[in-house]
């Protein structure tokens, strides 16, 4: 106790005196956080943003990642990926590109794991059944970063956290160039790993991805992470930003458009799509009709519904649904 004593009293100082040294001039500083909407007395031997790291990985929300679906549901085999899966793949790699630009490290690791806490069961396919139903019922949406961020604040975060978790998809901007990275490599992540797991699955063969954006990119997944990643951090370095280089970002986003017109919204995907939306259709109107089923809590209906629908994993909505029929 006496050794981490001596420790905390210089680890604030030491870690100031680190990042001046190594981090770049775009890097948000570990001890210049915009700070956090209540205030907590500091942890003497973690940053900031390793604090807020520990948090999301000790949170429920967190956790019940491992059982929503990134594309399928319920598919047979172990290796498809989950929102966890996809989560951890995401982190890992936005670390990397962190590391070669000098920037914050533990930051863009708070924003990756925590950036899709408030999503739905049943993947895209959840997302706009709820935010469908919300809309006919109370005329509101939903958008998993928002609720993502809702989480976030709860859990008291920092803000630098909270608004890359916000802002990690739609039309805002990041504030800060870790929050461009996790913003980018989400989208290098999962559509990535959604053509693996969608020629696994049989939804699409390799003659079927277009030629051009493959011949860019690389054959394989590996390969096009690889070629993506080392796109951003160039063309980043040479910009000053956190930017894609024009051929390779216009080829990503090619690939992309590619999967929502044939996995993610095609016309193999619509059983999934619609088996996801009668499901989360059903749970809305028994909770809407019985609010006393929701758990206890302090918030709005419209806020208490969303939390809890949103906080379901795949299996508990499927046993829910069919409990209620």
């Amino acid at each position: 106790m006496e050794l981490a004593g001596r420790i905390g009293d210089v680890f604030a100082e030491r870690v100031r005196v680190l990042e001046d040294v190594a981090l770049s001039p775009y890097a948000v500083r570990s001890y210049a956080t915009r700070g956090r909407e209540r205030d907590e007395e500091p942890c003497s031997v973690r940053t900031p943003f390793q604090r807020d790291r520990d948090r999301i990985v000790h949170s429920k929300p967190f956790r019940r990642l491992k059982g929503k679906t990134q594309v399928f549901i319920d598919p047979r085999g172990d290796h498809y990926r989950t929102r966890i899966t996809h989560t951890l793949e995401t982190t890992a790699i936005s670390r990397v590109v962190a590391r070669a630009l000098r920037l914050n490290e533990d930051l863009v690791e708070a924003i990756g794991l925590g950036h899709d806490m408030g999503h739905t069961p049943f993947g895209h396919a959840g997302e706009q059944a709820l935010d469908e139903g919300l809309r006919e019922r109370f005329g509101g949406g939903f958008r998993h970063n928002e609720q993502s961020c809702r989480i976030a604040r709860r859990l008291n975060l920092t803000h630098e956290v909270c608004d890359g978790i916000l802002t990690h998809t739609g039309p805002q901007e990041p504030r800060t160039h870790e929050g461009k990275i996790v913003r980018i490599v989400d989208r290098i992540a999962y559509v990535n790993h959604d053509i693996d797991d969608a020629l696994g699955y049989g939804l699409l063969s390799e003659g079927d991805l277009p030629a051009e954006e493959i011949g860019l990119l690389g054959a394989t997944g590996s390969e096009r992470i690889d070629t993506l990643v080392h796109d951003l951090v160039e063309s980043s370095e040479a910009a000053g930003d956190v930017v894609q280089g024009d051929d390779v970002g216009a080829a990503m986003l090619s690939l992309r458009a590619f999967m929502f017109e044939r996995v993610y919204l095609g016309p193999q995907a619509a059983p999934e799509h619609e088996r996801a939306g009668r499901v989360v259709r059903a749970i809305l109107d028994q909770l809407v009709a019985d609010p006393s089923l929701l758990p206890p809590d302090d918030g709005d209906l419209v806020t208490r519904i969303t939390d809890y629908v949103a906080g379901m994993t795949d299996r508990f909505a499927l046993t829910y649904a069919e409990g209620s029929a």
